[in-house]
């Protein structure tokens, strides 16, 4: 009997649902209201902590210091204990290597920037070429970025077919597609570049770079994550977020989390759907715990900055 494939109905991107902002906003900032009893705040801080991508990327970058991210990333319990690691640490291709190695024996991945991150104004040939390097070099998973110039000039078929090819490229690496919501400008765009990156066969879709303010935002992460809803609806199929940039504090990571539990539900609780992409938030959470557990905060000189 001959085999048959289900094909995902792919829409007319110029006809994306539009957002009512002022119903995204304010529901956004009801997330904020919400008020966590301390045995529920506890489990999530250790859920918080579990789901982030700690992250260095920067032009002055060493292999020394992404070692020192790495093993902060392995003993982040050595301080506390009964904690959980981090997801994933996120460098360049050229680090993915020393990282790799840096982590060996340990449950955390490796995830590297691509696609001439941050700015992705390179041919595809080049996209695919820097996709491949880091993924021969060990990386678990690749970030890239749109092509947010293409975007704006209305061709959004260049930037679907860009992401599959970069999806095909990657092959079981999973693929967080980096929208920057930061150059988009308006909710309606937000929504329908994470229309594009889903339906390209994005298994995240990730707010920011972290090098573009505004970076990610609670009422952007709604609208991204109202389009996860939309096409888990329409396929059953499972998209991640990943929310990055600016987000230092743990009752502002806290309040992501409520966004996630009430807009996608439990399934999405876990660091395989939802990760924070974060250099900082790490210690506040640390800092978090203690006072939960200790009712004292700990001086910052306790932990690591790197």
């Amino acid at each position: 009997m001959a085999s048959t494939t289900t094909k995902i109905f792919v829409p007319d991107f110029r006809l994306t649902p539009t957002v009512d902002q002022v119903g995204i906003i304010e529901r956004a900032s009801r997330f904020q209201t919400r008020s966590i009893k301390k045995e529920s705040k506890l489990e999530g801080l250790r859920t918080v902590l579990n789901m982030i991508d700690l992250t260095t990327l920067e032009g002055k970058d060493t292999p020394q210091k992404v070692k020192q991210m790495c093993y902060k990333a392995q003993h982040l319990h050595d301080t506390i204990g009964d904690l959980p690691t981090v997801a994933a640490v996120c460098v360049y291709p050229s680090l993915v290597k020393v990282a790799k190695d840096a982590l060996k024996g340990s449950d955390i991945k490796v995830a590297s920037v691509a696609t001439a991150f941050p700015g992705g104004q390179s041919p595809l040939d080049v996209k695919v070429r820097d996709t491949k390097y880091a993924i021969d070099e060990g990386a678990d998973e690749v970030d890239m970025v749109i092509s947010r110039g293409k975007f704006h000039a209305g061709d959004y078929n260049y930037v679907f077919d860009e992401i599959a090819k970069i999806k095909e490229t990657c092959g079981e690496v999973r693929l967080k597609v980096i929208l920057e919501t930061g150059e988009l400008g308006t909710f309606d765009k937000v929504r329908r570049a994470s229309d594009i990156a889903i339906y390209a066969g994005a298994d995240f879709i990730k707010t920011s770079t972290g090098k573009i303010a505004p970076a990610a935002s609670l009422p952007v992460t709604l609208v991204m994550l109202e389009a996860i809803r939309d096409y888990y609806y329409k396929t059953g199929k499972m998209v991640g977020m990943k929310p990055a940039g600016g987000i230092s504090k743990a009752k502002l990571a806290l309040h992501y989390l409520v966004a996630v539990q009430e807009v996608l539900g439990n399934a999405w609780m876990s660091n395989e759907w939802f990760r924070f992409g974060a250099s900082s938030l790490a210690n506040d959470v640390l800092m978090q715990v203690v006072k939960q557990k200790s009712e004292a905060y700990q001086s910052m000189d306790y932990f690591s900055i790197d």
